[in-house]
């Protein structure tokens, strides 16, 4: 596992030219659609400081369209959520047979699944909670039984803690189904952790250092924490013991790698007040907004924002071998 600085900092091989024309694809109609504007006016500057040729595209019904028309050379997603994150942008570009740097078609349509994943990561030993889809007709007193205080209401398909809600007494849960119920269609409940919370980076094979986020005591860490209040730190490097970091940088490339992630992500955790960390998921798509914790972490070992957002962009110079269906990258 690389994760030292002078092993991650790797000199950027391309040249602007190499490129060609760059779709940078961001906004969307996910929750996420104004995160995704903030990423993706974020890579497109980055891009343009760097000389390369660079265009939005604000992704909309008519996407198929707009790339017949601009025909780009490769196409950087900064899409997060649906039909960003979940595989459909991915299937298209590969049926435009346009590179993309992200996790292929299958792997984000697993990952984005938040309850499949976690049934799957559970199958292979890693450690992730309990968890059950929720139906309005469900017996609410049946899952207290099964879960205990505090739980957790959540979207399964959506990102940026949209729809999620922190459950303390059973009156709340027909409320936090129907709330969920305005982001996705599929709703489920698991244990709500009491504890810490860290994310980490991979970038290629190279694990980032982990980040810890810390909100004010009391405080979720919400969509508003995540991106817009000024009290949300984020502590890069953390305080965990090496073997602690060792575990679950362990965990986050295991998680990554056999949901046949690539390229670059970020695997979010939560530590209980025992010290256990749990797996919650895998982002294909990290925000790449002022307090995302991805290009905080690359940072810290020495990769600035605009040499981040080159080496992402390297990836679709480089052939993929992986089977049709799983990647992007024909250049």
């Amino acid at each position: 596992m690389k994760h030292k600085k002078d092993s991650c900092r790797d000199a950027l091989r391309a040249s602007p030219f190499q490129f060609g024309r760059v779709a940078v694809l961001m906004g969307g109609i996910s929750c996420e659609r104004e995160i995704s504007l903030m990423s993706g006016q974020n890579v497109l500057d980055a891009l343009l400081r760097k000389k390369i040729n660079a265009y939005p595209i604000d992704v909309g019904a008519d996407i198929i369209e707009q790339l017949q028309t601009t025909k780009p050379d490769r196409a950087f997603i900064a899409l997060h959520g649906i039909n960003g994150e979940d595989g459909v942008i991915q299937s298209i570009l590969e049926i435009l047979n346009i590179p993309y740097a992200t996790s292929g078609v299958a792997a984000c349509a697993l990952t984005i699944d938040k309850y499949c994943s976690n049934v799957y990561w559970k199958s292979l030993g890693l450690p992730v909670l309990s968890s059950m889809i929720l139906h309005g007709n469900d017996d609410f007193a049946e899952i207290v039984k099964k879960f205990g205080f505090p739980l957790c209401v959540k979207p399964v398909n959506n990102g940026s803690a949209c729809g999620v809600t922190k459950i303390t007494d059973i009156s709340q849960l027909p409320q936090a189904y129907e709330f969920a119920k305005q982001y996705d269609f599929k709703i489920m409940v698991q244990p709500w952790i009491e504890g810490r919370e860290f994310t980490i980076g991979i970038l290629g094979e190279q694990v980032l250092p982990i980040v810890e986020i810390v909100t004010p005591e009391g405080e979720f860490y919400d969509y508003d924490a995540k991106y817009f209040k000024q009290n949300t730190g984020h502590l890069c490097p953390c305080d965990l013991s090496k073997t602690q970091q060792q575990e679950m940088q362990n965990i986050a490339l295991k998680a990554f790698q056999t949901a046949e992630c690539r390229y670059w992500g970020r695997v979010d955790f939560m530590q209980d007040r025992l010290g256990k960390p749990w797996l919650l998921e895998v982002n294909t798509i990290p925000g790449m907004t002022i307090h995302s914790n991805f290009p905080i972490a690359a940072k810290q070992i020495g990769i600035d924002f605009d040499e981040l957002i080159v080496k992402i962009l390297e990836f679709t110079l480089t052939p993929d071998p992986s089977p049709s269906g799983r990647g992007g990258n024909y250049a």
